[in-house]
């Protein structure tokens, strides 16, 4: 028999788009011939993977869940090519028993995730599977997770957008409410950062000129640029970051005041945010 090395069935899976456990049983039943190979797995039906690589997938579902303790939670994004088979009973199910795994196994990203066993098989041959049924390139795009005291989740109506909030402690005056209504705030409001000291440089630099330029379009003078830009810093700030964003519920407080409302020392400590075609 053929020796077939790492190298082979690395090369192999870039060819095919297959598993790599797929592509070494088609290089060992081959005699590791590549044409025969990616004939062998086109007869398994994994061939279509790669004539879908390119395909747009930007339907498909997103949710979010905790642990029964609320201490973990997981945000997960798997699409697929159209409406109809995101919309369907299969697709659903596969999504929910898959952010249960995640859950219960706390993956660090979405390869580990397609390693992980679901049912008799791992995630990447289930993918490949529903692949082979529907016709359609399925994938997960994303998986986010937070770890707090107390962690909310949201789910938007339709499964398009989810969101996830922690908090720096569960025994607070009506937590569960505050998470929640936090969670859905992130949902609306898309917040970039907890606070202003929360936003990265990069951004901070972009807004900054940004300004300038609008500054410079309206007429003003060169030297006062960089001020009447430093000073708009103040209104993104406002509308971007959770803290200091009107809360939705009642626009006559910040969110800051929303929180101090109920525990002063009640802090954010994270959110996490995701939406499909976003």
């Amino acid at each position: 028999m053929v020796n077939i090395t790492a190298a082979d069935v690395n090369k192999l899976r870039q060819m095919s788009g297959a598993g790599m456990m797929d592509c070494k049983k088609a290089l060992q039943e081959t005699d590791g011939d590549f044409d025969k190979a990616i004939d062998y797995l086109r007869k398994k039906g994994q061939k279509v993977a790669a004539k879908r690589a390119d395909r747009d997938a930007n339907e498909g579902i997103v949710i979010s869940k905790t642990n029964e303790d609320h201490t973990y939670a997981g945000l997960i994004m798997v699409n697929c090519e159209t409406d109809f088979v995101g919309k369907t009973d299969d697709f659903k199910k596969f999504v929910h028993d898959l952010l249960e795994l995640c859950i219960k196994n706390r993956p660090a990203n979405t390869k580990a995730i397609t390693a992980m066993k679901l049912n008799e098989m791992t995630v990447e041959e289930k993918l490949n599977e529903m692949l082979g049924k529907t016709g359609e390139k399925i994938q997960i795009a994303h998986y986010e997770f937070l770890e707090a005291p107390f962690v909310s989740s949201y789910n938007h109506h339709g499964n398009r957008l989810a969101t996830l909030l922690g908090l720096n402690k569960k025994d607070a005056k009506n937590t569960v409410e505050i998470g929640h209504e936090l969670a859905m705030q992130v949902a609306a409001m898309n917040p970039v950062a907890i606070d202003k000291e929360n936003v990265s440089q990069e951004t901070i630099d972009r807004e900054v000129e940004i300004g300038k330029e609008q500054a410079r379009q309206e007429g003003k003078p060169e030297e006062m640029l960089e001020k009447i830009a430093t000073g708009k810093l103040g209104k993104f700030f406002k509308d971007n970051t959770l803290m200091n964003q009107d809360f939705v519920r009642d626009t006559k407080k910040t969110v800051r005041q929303f929180l101090a409302d109920n525990d002063k020392n009640l802090r954010v400590t994270g959110f996490k945010r995701l939406m499909l075609g976003a």
